[in-house]
């Protein structure tokens, strides 16, 4: 049934997103007020170059704890390695992903270029939508 449904369909399509030079306590805001558990980062011309989430905000907080300084930029914490899910694939595909690895959710590309996102929560949505 998921294999016949496609991520484009159930994705987040105006996702939160960040800049490397943005300031991490900013973007701590951010994730707080839109009740996220992480957003990808993108360069100037749109394409994924990081994600920042819940767990590389920790490391802010614990900097700015121990160094009594303010933060920095989300550049400094964001994890570079990103994995990303075609607007193209199926929820199966996405699903299987998920329970590979242990992430709550997944930036979403066309082209390279951010144009969506993808939860684990979107996905049983539609799971329930089905049944």
């Amino acid at each position: 049934m998921l294999q016949s449904l496609l991520v484009r369909d159930y994705m987040t399509s105006d996702p939160l997103a960040f800049a490397p030079e943005m300031d991490a306590l900013d973007a701590i805001h951010q994730l707080i007020r839109h009740e996220l558990s992480g957003a990808p980062v993108i360069d100037h011309l749109g394409k994924v170059v990081g994600f920042l989430s819940e767990k590389d905000c920790m490391k802010v907080a614990l900097n700015a704890s121990y160094h009594r300084e303010r933060g920095g930029r989300v550049s400094e914490f964001m994890t570079r390695t990103v994995h990303t899910l075609e607007a193209e694939a199926t929820l199966t595909e996405a699903a299987e992903l998920f329970l590979s690895m242990p992430y709550r959710c997944f930036p979403v590309v066309n082209e390279s270029k951010l144009i969506g996102q993808l939860s684990r929560r979107d996905i049983l949505k539609a799971f329930e939508r089905l049944w």
